[in-house]
């Protein structure tokens, strides 16, 4: 078998992901190659990850990354998966598996899970509540969408992520300002929508030939738009060990209703939703591909199993090795401070050592000089585990109220 994992940069984020690909198939004596397209390759004792590994200057050119795969195509045979886990490149891999004709998501698919307002069309088709949207191209859209729903909307790229180049308005002066930063045109629209107000949580799935065989539940700690604009705020996702807190069944039934109406065969996906102030529920978005905040690593801790190889048995195996227990609550706070420039100092490590030290099982501590990240993760993240759920709620507020990043 021959896999090729498209892994431009060699992210963290992304090496877990080709760890436990290459360990699958290392197994029995080795049954397959792990062939790697990169823009920059795996250093250190990441170095020999991939058997084999072509280089391509641009890893959004399609032309690029399908020259990659005939090269190694060409001493290695032809390819059995196409993978990735960024959220840009998913229609890209959809399309080199049609050329290659490798199964897998196919181009539909990923474009549903990738163009917000095509996903949230196909999801009200299929009776699922999601929020209220329009794609505009002009202020005679905005103000009709206005007219409709009201202040607060929310304004985005039709395919943003991570709440990255999302705009919160509340009144017509910043809606005026954004449609102004945001130049909508009719072949670049921007996509409006419905502000959902309630307790959003994550919900994340394992499916297996399009029957969704597991899912994990987490909570944010405030909300990741709350995060996005105040890029100084210290947040926490925790990951209950209970799955039977207010909402969650129904929302596994919408995240099940929502992989059936967009089609997906297998893969992990992620999805966010809202339990209203009324208690109905709406799903805000939902990614075939796996979440970024350490919730991939939350949920393996909470059910004391790898959720990197579970991904990788989906879309290598098509294949599932649960059910998993969940056996504990595990939580991720995520360390950030007011200010710019590089980070000075770090306060609080010894108090947050002293008084949770036996619950953490990794811990990423900023690094003095560093420019400070512009990632909504912050600079840094301590990662705690415990059977009781308000345990690990307890540790998440210790470390966010002990720890101070200084910036100079």
């Amino acid at each position: 078998m021959n896999v090729i994992f498209i892994a431009p940069f060699p992210a963290e984020t992304t090496l877990r992901f080709v760890r436990a690909s290459k360990a699958l198939l290392s197994e029995d004596g080795g049954r397959g190659r792990l062939l790697g397209v990169v823009h920059t390759a795996p250093g250190g004792a990441d170095s020999g990850l991939f058997n084999d590994m072509a280089r391509v200057d641009n890893p959004m050119d399609l032309g690029q990354l399908a020259g990659a795969i005939e090269r190694l195509a060409a001493r290695h045979g032809r390819p059995d998966r196409i993978l990735g886990i960024l959220e840009p490149m998913q229609v890209e891999l959809a399309k080199l598996r049609a050329h290659f004709g490798v199964s897998g998501t196919d181009e539909k698919t990923a474009a549903l899970f990738r163009d917000k307002a095509m996903m949230k069309d196909a999801l009200r088709a299929a009776g699922l509540p999601t929020a209220r949207h329009r794609l505009l191209r002009s202020w005679e859209d905005a103000g009709a969408f206005l007219d409709e729903v009201g202040f607060p909307i929310v304004l985005k790229p039709p395919a943003g992520m991570a709440c990255k180049a999302t705009w919160r308005i509340e009144s017509i002066e910043q809606a005026r300002a954004a449609l102004e930063a945001l130049q909508p045109r009719s072949e670049d629209p921007v996509l409006a929508e419905e502000f959902l107000r309630g307790r959003e949580h994550s919900l994340e799935t394992i499916t297996v030939k399009g029957e969704v065989r597991m899912f994990s539940s987490t909570e944010y700690h405030p909300t990741p738009l709350e995060v996005v604009e105040n890029d100084w705020i210290q947040w926490a996702v925790i990951a209950p060990r209970e799955l039977d807190g207010p909402g969650v069944q129904e929302a596994a039934a919408l995240a099940k209703g929502a992989v059936k109406a967009l089609g997906l065969g297998s893969g992990m996906t992620h999805m966010e939703w809202f339990r209203r102030e009324d208690g109905s529920l709406a799903i805000g978005e939902i990614a075939a591909r796996p979440p970024g905040a350490n919730i991939v690593r939350l949920t393996g801790l909470a059910h004391d199993t790898s959720m990197y190889r579970a991904w990788a048995r989906a879309v290598i195996d098509e294949a599932f090795d649960g059910p998993f227990e969940r056996r504990y609550a595990s939580g991720s706070a995520f360390l950030r401070g007011l200010g710019r420039g590089r980070v000075l100092g770090v306060e609080g490590l010894d108090a947050v050592h002293r008084a949770i030290g036996d619950l953490v099982v990794e811990a990423k501590v900023p690094t003095i000089g560093a420019p400070k990240s512009d990632s909504y993760e912050g600079d840094g993240h301590v990662i705690v585990r415990h059977p009781e759920t308000s345990v690990v709620e307890d540790a998440m507020r210790a470390v966010i109220d002990a720890v101070r990043v200084r910036y100079a």
